[in-house]
């Protein structure tokens, strides 16, 4: 399939960039493809998909949360002549009792892990938990540059994924034919509490970070003095309760099956971003 080019949509996000890395490396041609990327393509607008979908053969889906879109998505990767895809899902999306779901996306997740499986394509998932990545580029990095992690959390933990290995399956699904029909829970090789990753962080960087455990009162309280409207607020605290709960603290054996090497740690993940400079002083 390396004569015709890899379609990644999502390809300025986490592992959507770093997939294309990884494909350019190795010489094959990609088609990155997201709303302001190298090759224009919107979810929202389904104008953008033959275009984004022209003369490929293998698709890395990155969906859009809140929508039922990769169904459509996948219906007309079928009939431009698409043979492979590879789907990003999420852990716990199985298990209903996993966490709140108040942002209504889990119903979307489950469609598109449907709509995959029941294509007629090469589909294989990817479930990755929490990114170790939100500490340097996501959803706790401002905070843990400003020196104080604030969240309602407690002292649960989570077997945070290097963004690294969740490429490193997906390039691999993309481009062996011997990840058909699996589905990858990724995740690291133990769980780590938030305080035990923040000290990480402080040892790598030689700064001082401190990780705050508040009440989900207080958390939804601050995120409404900031300006953030109370249901999105809500809906943040709600992202969290895997932490606070550790219903995300079980490993997985994903990277293994799909590698034949175990995960990268969180100390890993923190030594090389320090390196490259990811958490400027």
């Amino acid at each position: 399939m390396s004569e015709h080019p890899i379609l990644v949509t999502g390809a300025t996000g986490k592992s959507g960039r770093r997939v294309v890395s990884r494909l350019r490396a190795m010489g094959l041609p990609v088609r990155a493809a997201a709303r302001n990327g190298e090759h224009a393509f919107d979810w929202t607008d389904s104008g953008t998909w033959d275009a984004a979908l022209e003369g490929v053969r293998s698709v890395y889906i990155v969906q859009l949360d809140g929508t039922k879109l990769v169904r459509p998505f996948v219906e007309r990767a079928v009939r431009q002549g698409v043979r492979r895809v590879v789907l990003a899902s999420g852990r716990g999306i199985d298990d209903p009792d996993y966490a709140r779901d108040s942002g209504g996306i889990l119903a979307g997740i489950v469609d598109s892990e449907a709509a995959v499986r029941e294509s007629g394509l090469e589909w294989t998932i990817s479930r990755p938990g929490w990114f170790a990545q939100n500490f340097s580029e996501g959803f706790f990095a401002d905070a843990v540059r400003a020196g104080e992690l604030r969240l309602p959390a407690g002292d649960g933990a989570a077997s945070f994924v290097d963004a690294e290995d969740i490429a490193a399956v997906v390039v691999a699904a993309l481009t062996e034919d011997r990840h058909a029909g699996r589905i990858y829970e990724l995740s690291g090789p133990r769980a780590v509490t938030l305080a035990e990753a923040v000290a990480t962080i402080s040892e790598v960087t030689g700064r001082d970070i401190r990780y705050v455990p508040l009440s989900v009162e207080d958390y939804v309280t601050e995120l409404v003095q900031q300006g953030v409207p109370p249901a999105d607020a809500a809906a943040f605290a709600d992202v969290i309760e895997p932490l606070r709960e550790g219903t995300d603290e079980y490993v997985s054996d994903g990277v293994q099956r799909a590698l034949g090497r175990p995960p990268r740690t969180f100390s890993e993940f923190a030594r090389s971003t320090a390196a490259a400079g990811g958490w400027p002083a």
